[in-house]
């Protein structure tokens, strides 16, 4: 009888332990969240207004390693550990079309940080109402998209892309229209790969892994993580056969998800 006395008592503590273990783990990602949004807030803004600023008086492309520079720093700032890998076949300096998976608020620093390009971005109009941030990203060059805007939006964003294009300045362009909820690249939307091909520009896929762990849609929790990008081999596009756009979004949709899914899988493997 003592020795099930015993059993019970240890069970007990166990679980009384585990539960202390996770509440305390809990109070430290909280306090551990809440400062380093702090200090990521205070270095964006004044760094982000001085670059911008900056911007007005040299050409952006000479302005264009310190702003590197700062983006990477928000990462660091925010406890991310990160890492690029380059297929063999990515060209550093060809003018694409880059598309890539969508996550949370931090993909701008991210993929900035990634691509060794001079690259500017598709964002939805309503980040240019934003105070502050707005006026920020329109002084930084990114192109403002409606979601259903039409025939006559996807012809404006087309010519504002086709200008980037002609002057060698790539374009990043988030093709799931909205960020992940489950960390699964989600369905794509066909207007980035219709300008691809209208352009007759390369596409480069693009897959962000590990950023889902880091911060997800709906949470302001920052947990450590470690963001691993992959830039794949461009796809060229001028000459699709008839329907084969579908066929391309496929393939692309493939390319970017595979990464993802391993790197999802691993991270549940761990917890598990």
């Amino acid at each position: 009888m003592d020795s099930i006395y015993v059993s019970r008592f240890t069970h007990h503590v166990s679980r009384f332990t585990l539960r202390l273990i996770n509440m305390l783990r809990g109070i430290y990602l909280v306090i551990r969240s809440a400062f380093l949004w702090f200090i990521s807030i205070i270095h964006f803004f004044p760094v982000c207004s001085f670059l911008v600023f900056l911007g007005i008086f040299i050409d952006p492309r000479r302005n264009d390693w310190p702003q590197r520079v700062f983006f990477r720093n928000i990462l660091r700032v925010a406890g991310v550990k990160f890492e690029v890998k380059y297929a063999p076949g990515f060209d550093r300096k060809r003018t694409s079309i880059f598309i890539c998976n969508h996550v949370n608020l931090f993909d701008a620093f991210v993929v900035y940080s990634a691509i060794p390009q001079f690259v500017r971005g598709l964002e939805l109009d309503s980040h240019f109402k934003i105070p502050a941030y707005g006026w920020m990203m329109k002084r930084f060059g990114n192109i403002p998209v409606s979601p259903g805007g039409g025939p006559s939006q996807f012809k404006k964003t087309l010519e504002r892309v086709r200008a980037y294009i002609q002057e060698g300045i790539s374009v990043i362009i988030f093709a799931e229209g909205s960020r992940t909820l489950d960390g699964q690249v989600g369905p794509f939307q066909k207007g980035g790969f219709l300008m691809a091909h209208h352009l007759g520009v390369p596409i480069v896929p693009m897959s962000i892994c590990g950023s889902f762990q880091f911060n997800r849609k709906g949470s302001w929790m920052l947990r450590p993580s470690k963001i691993t990008v992959y830039l794949h081999d461009p796809i060229e596009t001028k000459d699709l056969p008839k329907g084969g756009l579908e066929t391309l979004i496929q393939r692309v949709h493939q390319i970017i998800s595979k990464p993802v899914k391993a790197s999802l899988n691993l991270t549940q493997g761990q917890k598990d």
